[in-house]
């Protein structure tokens, strides 16, 4: 918990309570449904915590916005997000039911209101968002064919809308069709060995109505 301390001291009380319950409340759950592998509970707040909140180092929500998380798994990057933005409602997707589940309640027992939760394909899920954030969860190009025609219109971030993603490793390859990505190398914001290669891609997109 002192590592998020760290990058983000403006937490508030309630802020600070939620992050603390949240590592009991993962390896609770961990022990009946498996979402995070064992070596990575006991660095949930660097590995799994810290690197969503990543996400925030690039671009701070307004209140009022709408993000969508794809390919959630056990909840991230969006539970943590959803914890620093609490005026900010996420919508987080997965196909797969029992790792919903696992979001439900560890949502429920942190006390989260700014959440709901799908577990469907996103393409199958209506609705658009000022950003769709995920960690890796497929290839650019396969991403971008699920998310299309889910980019709100109008832009209030000092980015444009678009996709915000979590990756890791060199992207040259698999960035190279997409001219207007931004890359943010996360050792800029997280001094940790654990952030070497990991960034944060933005792919700006544009509304397709």
């Amino acid at each position: 918990m002192d590592i998020i301390l760290k990058y983000f001291p403006e937490l508030t009380d309630t802020q600070i309570e939620q992050f603390s319950k949240l590592k009991d409340l993962y390896q609770d759950w961990n022990l009946k449904i498996n979402v995070v592998s064992r070596k990575d509970i006991d660095e949930i707040y660097l590995r799994h915590v810290l690197h969503s909140l990543g996400v925030a180092k690039v671009q701070t929500f307004n209140p009022g916005a709408s993000i969508m998380d794809v390919g959630t798994g056990g909840g991230f990057p969006g539970v943590p997000l959803a914890i620093l933005h609490p005026e900010v409602n996420f919508h987080l997707v997965d196909s797969i039911g029992k790792k919903i589940k696992v979001v439900n309640e560890v949502v429920e027992g942190l006390g989260i209101t700014n959440v709901k939760t799908t577990n469907d394909r996103v393409e199958n899920v209506p609705g658009q968002y000022d950003f769709i954030v995920s960690r890796a969860v497929a290839q650019m190009e396969t991403f971008v064919r699920w998310v299309r025609g889910h980019i709100a219109k109008k832009s209030n971030h000092e980015l444009k809308n678009g996709i915000l993603y979590l990756k890791g490793g060199d992207l040259t390859e698999e960035l190279k069709k997409y001219t207007t990505t931004t890359i943010y190398d996360l050792p800029t914001f997280f001094e940790e060995d654990f952030f070497e290669t990991k960034k944060v891609v933005h792919l700006p997109m544009k509304y397709k109505g």
